[in-house]
């Protein structure tokens, strides 16, 4: 842990609050410093006054440099790592020909652990320092990534895959073990240290009524625990989940009616749902994900991202590796981009931001922690280098906003382009390897 007060210097941008008027409301300081103690912030501002205030404390230099919060990723599957880039098929049968295969690969626990090392190694080179991961039904895969990302100190939220049904028997669980084995991770991991829990069934079909029953009776017991699944991604998906539970009227309602629609649920993709579902989500104050590279990889569809806002619906970026095709948030940010301009709504560079930082934060009840700079929260952040290779020096040597240059790194930028990573104070980005 960082035991004395360090002052970095640097460009600095973020969002102080939850805000409607993304575009407005950025806090931007050209010559900033950021004042680090005992892993938390302790102060932002101006260069020339808090080096005034703070003169005692160690520099660190990071001038033509920009630091952002560290960034949210809300919806991946940390044991897809290795099969990123898998020639691309329609879900179901992306599912069954490549996903059920690899994870099958989690029953050995050295497999989970070398996942899970490469895992997190992705995660900070390319500045995400809080992750929404899926595991494996595995429960051994979930405790292999809690103890890997506690070597860091770092956010992560993940939780042991439910499916008792409509998958390979050898991932199959049961509704009892199911309900069992996510309340010993929660008892065992929500809450230890930066570890928080998600309840993830995989999605409606993989499950039975029985089991979504005891997930929603463990999502009762433990308010405070997220929940993560997917919903609406596919025409076919939909289509089945329709047959499997015809008693409701939505695939929303599926979860709905085993009380998982709720705060601190986040339902990856919502692509193709009804206006009632919009509702129902703007009340009860749950998440919808918006993955564009894996829903345009997958052929699933586009986002609606103005249907949402219109329903005040809060809406996080993420990866969704492995059907997700990069690591990289702002990259990310790049195609949700292209998808609003499909649209005639493209997102701001500042909108993209607030989405992977702020914004998550403050809808997860997380915003006193990570997702901004200020003073308490804990000091993960990310110092991106806007001339990190000759195209990026040329591109925005003439730059004459912040937001100019987070909109070129999002499509010519990578994981180069992130100089640092900091979580909880600490400097964590580091040489990848092949384990």
């Amino acid at each position: 842990m960082t035991q004395s007060r360090v002052l970095y210097r640097a460009s600095i941008l973020h969002f102080s609050q939850a805000t409607q008027n993304v575009n407005e409301d950025a806090c931007y300081f050209d010559d900033g410093a950021l004042v680090v103690e005992n892993s938390r912030i302790v102060a932002v501002g101006g260069y020339a006054e808090l080096v005034i205030d703070y003169a005692t404390a160690k520099q660190v230099d990071y001038s033509k440099r920009l630091i952002i919060p560290g960034l949210i990723d809300s919806h991946l599957h940390y044991p897809q790592t290795e099969m990123i880039a898998k020639y691309g098929e329609q879900l179901l049968n992306w599912l069954e020909n490549f996903t059920f295969p690899t994870e099958n690969k989690f029953a050995s626990y050295a497999y989970c652990q070398k996942i899970a090392k490469h895992f997190v190694q992705q995660l900070i080179n390319n500045g995400t320092t809080t992750a929404f991961a899926f595991s494996t039904v595995h429960k051994q895969a979930s405790e292999a990534l809690f103890t890997e990302a506690s070597k860091f100190n770092m956010a992560i939220v993940t939780g042991k895959v439910c499916m008792d049904r409509h998958c390979p028997d050898s991932l199959q669980d049961t509704p009892e073990s199911a309900q069992r084995e996510s309340q010993e991770l929660i008892e065992s991991w929500h809450g230890n240290g930066r570890n928080l829990y998600a309840l993830t069934p995989r999605f409606a079909p993989t499950s039975s009524a029985k089991q979504l029953s005891m997930l929603g009776e463990l999502a009762q017991q433990y308010p405070d625990v997220f929940i993560q699944t997917h919903l609406s991604e596919n025409h076919h998906e939909i289509e089945w989940v329709k047959k499997l539970f015809p008693a409701q009227k939505s695939y929303l309602d599926v979860y709905d009616n085993f009380n998982m629609v709720r705060p601190r649920a986040l339902f990856g993709h919502c692509l193709h749902l009804q206006q009632e579902d919009w509702q129902r989500l703007a009340e009860a104050k749950a998440t919808a994900v918006f993955c564009p590279t894996s829903n345009l990889f997958l052929g699933s569809g586009l986002f609606d991202l103005q249907k949402a806002q219109d329903f005040g619906v809060s809406v996080a970026l993420a990866t969704d590796v492995g059907a997700g095709t990069s690591f990289n948030m702002l990259n990310t940010f790049g195609e949700a981009y292209k998808i609003g301009q499909l649209q005639g709504k493209p997102l701001s560079a500042l909108e993209g931001l607030y989405m992977m930082t702020q914004g998550p934060a403050h809808n997860y009840g997380l915003s006193d922690q990570i997702g901004n700079l200020n003073p308490g929260s804990y000091a993960d952040f990310v110092v991106l280098n806007p001339q990190f290779n000759a195209l990026s020096q040329l591109r925005t040597a003439d730059s004459e906003s912040v937001e100019d240059v987070l909109f070129a790194l999002s499509f010519i930028g990578d994981d180069r382009a992130v100089e640092a990573s900091y979580i909880a104070g600490e400097e964590c980005k580091q040489e990848l390897e092949i384990i």
